[in-house]
């Protein structure tokens, strides 16, 4: 199961080269960076996605909807809130990984109809899923997607018999190499796909998550009575808003500590690469991937100062703690 399948709305990716007029008509992707974000304050982090020019310079992460807290006194640690009003909350990087592995460190839900993602997303619908749905706070799913293809059958699978992910943080891991796909548990591989398994050699096609993709963290609510009613059922049931945790809260939320990310791009990228480009097909229905030293800084976006975009921040702040307010009357 993924979100592909439930709820578009949090896995929405960016500009798709494939579905516009040339593959050149999406402005160039901001390049891989390693690093080890934390939240002790959330500086980095872009309370309106709307507002986003495509400067990750300025900012590591934007907000596409819903709010987000530190309740942590001594930071580092960000709460993503679930509400009747603002019906989930989901960030994405403002860079891309062109392959590398990436480390999450969260605790997820535990409440029926409500699912806890950590996902990578590319442009053109490449998907890898870490979900944990509802309140089966002992299991983990995985699910790959190759250009937003719904095969016959699933490709997830659950990992059991995890010590309780409500209330303990786990380090979620995607392994993602150009031939082989990992995903990993406090460090342990709990699943391996090879590029090979997913390769028509008839064709050609392979069906392995190859194109550059941003990191997408997020709570929604799958149990809600617009949702199909298979994916009611995979998210453990309709949403109780009576929950004693949400009356008391004001809120149901998933918290993360920390996301790593090691880039390891096909090939090192020299001086002064900016950006990730899409180009034609290097194989069957596989669009080729070039570095760029192309700006990824949308013109309309470049005269906007950096106080200008702060403010949008504080202002989302003030809104988020307004909405707090009015939940917890």
């Amino acid at each position: 199961m993924s979100c592909i399948l439930t709820c578009l709305q949090f896995c929405l990716g960016g500009c798709n080269p494939l579905s516009s007029f040339s593959l050149d008509s999406c402005m160039p992707e901001p390049v891989c960076q390693s690093a080890n974000h934390t939240f002790a304050d959330f500086s980095r982090i872009l309370s309106n996605a709307t507002y986003f020019g495509g400067n990750a310079s300025e900012y590591d992460w934007v907000i596409n909807q819903g709010n987000i807290i530190n309740t942590n006194s001594s930071g580092g640690e960000l709460e993503m809130l679930l509400t009747q009003a603002n019906m989930g909350t989901r960030l994405s990087s403002t860079r891309y990984v062109h392959y590398g592995q990436i480390t999450t460190r969260l605790k997820t839900g535990r409440w029926g109809g409500i699912v806890t993602a950590f996902i990578t997303m590319s442009d053109i619908k490449d998907e890898i899923d870490w979900e944990f749905p509802g309140d089966q706070t002992t299991q983990g799913q995985t699910n790959f997607f190759w250009q937003g293809v719904i095969p016959p059958t699933t490709a997830g699978t659950t990992i059991d018999n995890l010590t309780d992910t409500f209330a303990n943080y786990h380090d979620y891991t995607i392994n993602w190499q150009p031939d082989t796909l990992t995903w990993l548990i406090d460090g342990s591989p709990v699943r391996v796909l090879t590029r090979a398994s997913v390769t028509d050699n008839s064709t050609g096609i392979s069906r392995y998550p190859s194109t550059p993709s941003r990191i997408e963290l997020s709570i929604w609510p799958a149990g809600i009575n617009s949702s199909a009613a298979g994916t009611i059922e995979w998210a453990g049931g309709l949403i109780d808003w009576t929950n004693p945790d949400y009356v008391q809260n004001g809120h149901f939320s998933a918290l993360v500590s920390s996301v790593s990310i090691q880039c390891n791009d096909p090939s090192p990228p020299s001086t002064g690469v900016t950006s990730y480009v899409y180009g034609k097909n290097a194989s069957a229905f596989t669009p080729s991937i070039a570095f760029s030293n192309e700006t990824t800084i949308n013109a309309a976006f470049a005269g906007m100062a950096g106080t200008a975009l702060r403010a949008v921040w504080a202002a989302g702040a003030a809104a988020a703690l307004a909405l707090l307010g009015t939940a917890l009357v």
